[in-house]
């Protein structure tokens, strides 16, 4: 199987293959745009994830500290533990 299946067959369907080549190189590189720039959002949309999961696990254990001591604020305390070190 060849690595470029569409310019291939472009080279076959049209009656000047260079003509052809080329149309479908502009296709191919339209296309490459559209990827990279989806790429380029999903990157930073990324980034900002994982900015907001250390500033809300700094608030978790912000009020983990705050937490007295007690039957109640034991057993929270320790459900927030569990659920931070629960990361897939």
């Amino acid at each position: 199987m060849s690595e470029t299946p569409r310019t291939d067959r472009a080279r076959l369907d049209e009656h000047d293959p260079a003509v052809a080549v080329a149309s479908e190189c502009s296709k191919l590189e339209r296309e490459l745009n559209r990827a990279v720039s989806m790429y380029r959002k999903l990157d930073i949309h990324a980034l900002d994830l994982v900015d907001r999961i250390i500033r809300l696990e700094a608030a978790g254990d912000a009020m983990e500290r705050l937490l007295p001591d007690g039957n109640i604020c034991d057993r929270a305390a320790n459900l927030w533990r569990k659920a931070k070190e629960a990361k897939p």
